[in-house]
């Protein structure tokens, strides 16, 4: 059996729990294809999702629901009928409706989907002071995405041949949502650039941009084009890319989400059956 494994990780998380779960389904006797579509690049070419049993597709939870950028391309794939499996990495705050909205998506596509998960993993806005699940995906994380590739395994192989049950839907319009995707600009004031920094022109920053919106050479990215998945900064080698202060918004967003630093960081993932 033959499984596809696509992810989008701008800052890793998402791309750790994807190494795993890769791992744990090679173990299980299973061969897979890893397909990191980060990079704006790797969406322009065509995956052939003919040669592949399943599909397991990984994303990080952008404002509610799973990157624009990665719902848009979504829509470009034809399910064939396959079976498919969803997990998300999260900050720690509201991962809801990510798990309904991107089932609606991949099910519109003519897939088939049985099974998801959510992991906890550093927040984007640590990067600029921001303390959300800062030692996070751990191995409590490791083991649980072990456990869902078990389970994910026997929906694939007929073992287990229920499809996944019901997931929380949103209270929110589409319209408000595509809103709240705007508001991490109120957090990211101060787009990712180097501030006169020197740096080695390696071009990292450039070729792994989601959207292609840094330009090297400049060091700044491009405010038309940038999501604020600070993928460009993860990536420096020399940590030459720095975003706006956050620590202001710290405490307003715990405010907001009702919740202290130590009970955020205290959540567990999830795996939906």
């Amino acid at each position: 059996m033959k499984i596809g494994l696509i992810y989008f990780s701008a800052t890793g998380n998402t791309g750790r729990m994807a190494k795993v779960i890769k791992d744990s389904f090679e173990k299980l006797g299973m061969e897979v294809d890893e397909h990191d579509v980060t990079p704006l690049s790797t969406r322009q070419k065509v995956i052939d999702i003919d040669s592949y049993h399943a599909i397991v597709f990984g994303c990080p939870v952008h404002s509610l629901r799973a990157p624009k950028i990665m719902r848009e391309w979504m829509r470009t794939i034809d399910g064939q009928g396959k079976k498919c499996s969803m997990f998300f990495t999260y900050g720690g705050f509201t991962v809801h409706p990510a798990h309904h909205s991107t089932r609606q998506i991949l099910t519109e596509q003519n897939f088939i989907v049985v099974s998801s998960a959510e992991f906890p993993g550093a927040h984007t806005f640590n990067h600029g002071g921001w303390r959300a699940f800062t030692d996070r995906p751990d191995e409590s994380d490791f083991d649980m995405a072990k456990e869902y590739t078990i389970a994910t395994f026997k929906k694939f192989s007929g073992e287990d041949p229920s499809i996944l049950g019901e997931l929380d839907k949103s209270t929110y319009s589409e319209e408000e949502l595509d809103n709240f995707e705007s508001l991490r600009f109120r957090v990211i004031t101060k787009l990712p650039s180097r501030d006169g920094k020197n740096c080695s022109l390696c071009m990292a920053c450039e070729e792994f941009c989601p959207t292609g919106a840094m330009d090297a050479e400049i060091g700044l990215a491009d405010n038309d084009k940038c999501i604020a998945c600070l993928g460009c900064a993860a990536i420096c080698p020399e940590q030459a890319l720095s975003i706006n202060d956050t620590k202001g918004s710290w405490d307003f967003k715990l405010d907001l989400g009702k919740t202290t630093e130590k009970k955020l960081n205290m959540q567990q993932g999830k795996i939906y059956l």
